[in-house]
C-alpha cells in the first residue's frame, strides 16, 4: 500500500486491527505498519510468534525479511528504543541531529526543525 496516499495508514492500522484483533493487547501489539509480539518467556514468545505467522500466512499478509526481527531483547519501534528497561530515545537519531550544521538559511533551519521535531 504506498503511504503517500493521505488515508493509507489509517487504511493499514484497520486492516491490521481486523486481522489480529483477538491478540492485540494479548500477545502483540500494533504500531502504523509495525508490530511486536511479547512474552514473559521465550517459549510462550515462540508460540505467540507462531500464532502470529500462522495468521499472516492465512491472509496472505507478507512480511519484510529485511525489517523482521524475531525473539530479540531490545529493539527500534517508531523510532524509539524499546527493551524491559522501558522506552529510550534512540541514540542514532540524537547523534544526526547534533551533527546537523548550524542553520543559517531558511532552508537549513527548515531542515533542521524537521529532524528535532520528531522528539
Amino acid at each position: 500500500m504506498p503511504f503517500w496516499l493521505c488515508n493509507a495508514p489509517g487504511t493499514f492500522l484497520r486492516c491490521m486491527m481486523a486481522i489480529f484483533h483477538d491478540m492485540i493487547e494479548k500477545t502483540m501489539e500494533v504500531f502504523m505498519d509495525d508490530f511486536s509480539v511479547f512474552s514473559n518467556s521465550f517459549q510462550t514468545c515462540l508460540s505467540h510468534l507462531e500464532k502470529m505467522l500462522k495468521r499472516c500466512e492465512d491472509t496472505n499478509l507478507c512480511l519484510s525479511s529485511e525489517k523482521s526481527h524475531f525473539m530479540v531483547k531490545e529493539g527500534i519501534v517508531l523510532g524509539h528504543k524499546i527493551s524491559k528497561n522501558g522506552t529510550e530515545v534512540d541514540k542514532a537519531k540524537v547523534d544526526v541531529i547534533t551533527k546537523l550544521p548550524h542553520p543559517t538559511t531558511v532552508k537549513g533551519i527548515r531542515s533542521f526543525l524537521g529532524h528535532a521535531s520528531f522528539y
